[in-house]
């Protein structure tokens, strides 16, 4: 299969999680027993929507195309998702490309980003460590049950976004809701979970730990038409608001749009498609342009 279908659309994956919602609403009119915490927007197991490849995943997509969706790229290279954290996440650190590598056995690097949709007053994320700390209290700590008293709690706001570097110990605490742009890996060295009966992987996650990184908030700056929320090595996300104006744009090797609110169409040469808030769009590397049109907010994601 080569260059034999257009841009498409995926239907969200809904993952339980302890610290999550039963009820999604407004977001999705979805309610489950189960605590849900994330819709997973571009996982491999996400289901396309619309086309010739209806009914199939991102992850077959990928491997039955002779030509890649992707430029350079054997697999999806991001992850996109929505977090709902009813409860605070565990405190925890990822590898990065040079730990991951080291590591072997199956880990993956994992830079992301956090772009904060909505922020009740007085919220927070725990980010970094209080200056000074050493790894050795971060250990005591962890086992004192007393690790929260070493981060940082910067406060967040709707529209804030967040770039957490991997070696980055990290939580996001409740009251937010956050779009994550990560790259497409799961590998997470949990820290301290606050008494829960969850594994925890400190030999690992204290391994990869950097006491100081340059995560925190990324500034915004004003691009042709929209905004550009962050560019960083591993990705760009960018901003735009659609309204009665067309808006053109080159591909970067293969895109993924979501629709945060609203509705529109993607026009190109290779077909068009639905824009559908909550679900987002993979534009394959060979669609080589494509417009935007109707009334809507859609965040343009790419890999870098």
């Amino acid at each position: 299969m080569s260059k034999s279908f257009g841009p498409f659309r995926l239907k969200p994956l809904m993952v339980e999680r302890v610290w999550g919602y039963n009820s999604l609403s407004p977001w999705y009119e979805f309610k489950s027993e189960k605590a849900i915490g994330e819709a997973w927007l571009s996982g491999d197991d996400c289901v396309i929507e619309n086309g010739p490849l209806a009914g199939k995943t991102l992850g077959e997509a990928v491997t039955s195309s002779e030509t890649p969706l992707f430029t350079g790229k054997e697999r999806s290279p991001l992850l996109i998702k929505y977090l709902f954290p009813k409860e605070k996440l565990s405190v925890q650190v990822h590898p990065d490309d040079a730990d991951a590598a080291r590591l072997g056995n199956g880990a993956e690097a994992k830079t992301e980003c956090w772009y904060v949709l909505e922020a009740e007053p007085e919220a927070a994320i725990a980010m970094g460590l209080k200056p000074g700390t050493q790894k050795d209290a971060v250990l005591a700590a962890i086992h004192d049950e007393t690790l929260e008293s070493l981060l940082e709690y910067p406060k967040v706001a709707a529209g804030d976004m967040i770039y957490v570097a991997a070696g980055t110990i990290h939580a996001i605490l409740p009251g937010v809701v956050i779009l994550e742009i990560q790259q497409n890996s799961d590998t997470t060295y949990r820290l301290y979970d606050y008494g829960r009966p969850r594994p925890l992987h400190l030999e690992l996650g204290m391994d990869v730990l950097k006491l100081t990184t340059d995560a925190g908030k990324f500034p915004a700056k004003a691009i042709a038409g929209g905004t550009q929320l962050i560019s960083v090595p591993h990705f760009t996300v960018e901003r735009y608001e659609l309204s009665s104006e067309a808006k053109s744009f080159a591909n970067q090797g293969g895109e993924y749009l979501v629709t945060l609110k609203g509705e529109g169409k993607l026009v190109s040469d290779a077909g068009e498609v639905e824009l559908v808030a909550g679900e987002l769009v993979v534009v394959p590397a060979w669609v080589e342009s494509y417009s935007l049109q109707g009334s809507a907010t859609v965040i343009r994601s790419f890999a870098g």
